[in-house]
């Protein structure tokens, strides 16, 4: 019985783990195999057809090349020609299609000749396209600055306590104080939590000789009122006001204000201006306690006036940055500048003029980085230690330029700045205009309110902060006729008559060869880098004899003039 009942076990586990064969005949399987040869044929038949080819693998140059720095330079320098030829190409389509643009407008005009309304409503529309255009460029710029300034009762020029001579305007002081109508200008020290408290105390003594001076710290994580409202609900019981969040100096300047109104008997309009990034925006939401005007650290956000109401007597206007102009030191127009510098031999040079103005020893500190020779190596080490690098680990010293100029024109890096040997008043002014400036305002309340002000920040140590060489005054440009610099593409286009068209097509012609010859270049290269000489110098000659190239990051003057930078070296 036991073996008939193991044999019985037996044969229904067997039935249970049977599964489906997989074997077929050979004439059903040579079958397949025929019809997928059949079919990857065709595949390949139309790949074919279309002209998709097999990308082949980039080798890349070979470390026993001989020159192998060499030719990576050059290849970095082709490239960034072939950009720049690129870009020429782009403008030349623009200008071609505003000339097709003017010829159709041309033929609107005579069509809407018999019709002067219609040619009405196509001027309005011109116009309105225009301003929007135009909305970016520095002349917009000026005259929005000019509005602020011709409509306020009070103007307050924002200066960055870490660079306060280099932050003053001469140019407008002098409009605000020669134009009569009982116009006040006052000075607000921003950003003073970054400075030593005994250097900031000697700037008030020097500013307060010649305006009214009030020292601010605004706040830098003001929100949207709603989000604000919501985090209240929230966490009523448990609002965290962070050093960050808190505004100090905003009681001092609003009971300033205020002042002046029960003296005027009226409501009044107050205008902010100043250079870039030293916090106009952020001092009127820090009125206001809420985020009314965009901020951040890009430099140029506010782009035309704009009003916000404090109460029922102050009324805040914001205005666009002043432009600072060409003839400024490269430290004034690297901290200074209306946009970001995006050139990378600009970049070198911003970056070298500030660190020319600075101890060696505490920018090594402050970054945490070893000795360096000069801009290009310092730029090198700080990539290295930001971990900016790019591929095959060559160091970005681009992004670390940006990094650099952002730390300095924004609230992160702690620099002050000594006062002047003279302590005479400013070549624009005079004891009688300063005398008429400081009517009206209680100056011994103001020098209360603000050292009650300084009693309730925390400063950085005078041996932490980084010494720094102020420029001096910055020069503006206030008004549009003054602007000889660049005027948009657009506008620039405009300017071009059709006559050029021939001449344009040529060019047209000759860079789209010399695209093409960089392409061809860039790929022969890589197979035989001794080829890489003389190509590049015919290069050189065919984009020489069309138009000059702006200045760009070239590696190898600097490899020459020091070898500061080798790429077989590995910083630590």
């Amino acid at each position: 019985m036991k073996l008939l009942n193991s044999a019985f076990g037996y044969a229904a586990g067997s039935q249970k783990l049977k599964k489906a064969s997989k074997r077929m005949t050979c004439h059903k399987r040579y079958k397949i195999q025929k019809k997928v040869r059949e079919h990857n044929r065709k595949l390949r038949k139309e790949a074919k057809k279309r002209g998709h080819k097999k990308p082949k693998k980039d080798p890349g140059i070979p470390n026993a090349a001989p020159f192998k720095e060499q030719v990576l330079r050059e290849a970095e320098q082709r490239k960034q020609r072939l950009e720049e030829l690129k870009q020429k190409q782009k403008l030349a389509r623009q200008k071609n299609l505003e000339k097709k643009r003017k010829l159709q407008a041309k033929k609107d005009a005579t069509e809407t000749k018999k019709h002067p309304e219609e040619k009405q409503s196509t001027m309005k529309l011109k116009a309105q396209s225009n301003r929007l255009l135009d909305k970016n460029s520095n002349k917009s710029f000026c005259r929005e600055l000019k509005k602020v300034m011709e409509v306020s009762d009070i103007v307050l020029q924002v200066l960055d306590a870490r660079d306060p001579l280099g932050s003053r305007c001469s140019q407008v002081e002098q409009i605000i104080t020669q134009s009569g109508g009982n116009k006040k200008l006052l000075l607000v020290l921003n950003k003073i939590d970054l400075v030593p408290r005994e250097n900031l105390e000697k700037w008030l003594h020097y500013l307060k000789n010649e305006f009214p001076t009030v020292a601010f710290k605004s706040s830098m994580q003001l929100k949207d009122r709603s989000v604000q409202e919501k985090k209240l609900r929230k966490k009523s019981a448990h609002v965290d006001l962070s050093r960050g969040s808190m505004c100090f100096g905003n009681e001092c300047l609003l009971k300033l204000l205020r002042e002046y109104c029960k003296t005027q008997d009226k409501a009044i309009q107050v205008g902010v201006v100043g250079f870039p990034n030293v916090g106009k925006s952020s001092l009127i939401n820090s009125l206001k306690e809420v985020r009314a005007c965009n901020v951040g650290p890009v430099r140029g956000i506010t782009k035309c006036m704009q009003t916000v109401h404090i109460d029922k007597q102050i009324k805040m206007i914001d205005s666009p940055s002043i432009i600072a102009a060409p003839s400024n030191s490269a430290l004034a127009l690297a901290l200074r500048s209306t946009t970001d510098i995006e050139e990378s031999g600009k970049l070198l040079d911003a970056v070298n003029a500030v660190l020319k103005h600075c101890s060696k020893q505490q920018i090594m500190l402050y970054y945490n980085i070893p000795d360096f020779r000069n801009s290009l190596e310092f730029l090198t080490l700080l990539a290295q230690k930001r971990g900016m690098l790019k591929k095959g680990g060559v160091p970005d010293t681009e992004s670390a330029a940006k990094l650099l100029l952002h730390d300095w024109t924004g609230a992160k890096v702690s620099y002050h700045s000594s006062l002047p040997a003279s302590r005479s008043l400013s070549p624009h002014l005079t004891n009688e205009v300063v005398m008429e400036m400081q009517q009206g305002f209680n100056l011994q309340e103001l020098a209360k309110d603000n050292m009650n002000t300084i009693n309730a920040l925390k400063y950085p140590n005078l041996a932490s902060s980084i010494t720094f060489q102020s420029s001096g005054l910055t020069n503006g440009t206030i008004e549009e006729t003054e602007l000889t610099e660049e005027t948009s593409d657009l506008e620039n286009m405009e300017t071009s008559e059709e006559a050029e068209g021939l001449s344009e097509d040529d060019q047209d012609s000759d860079e789209e060869k010399a695209v093409e010859q960089e392409t061809d270049i860039q790929t022969s290269s890589k197979t035989n880098p001794q080829k890489l000489c003389v190509e590049n110098e015919s290069l050189e000659k065919q984009v020489a004899g069309e138009q000059p190239r702006t200045s760009s990051f070239n590696l190898d003057e600097t490899a020459n003039q020091d070898d500061a930078y080798d790429f077989n070296t590995d910083y630590v």
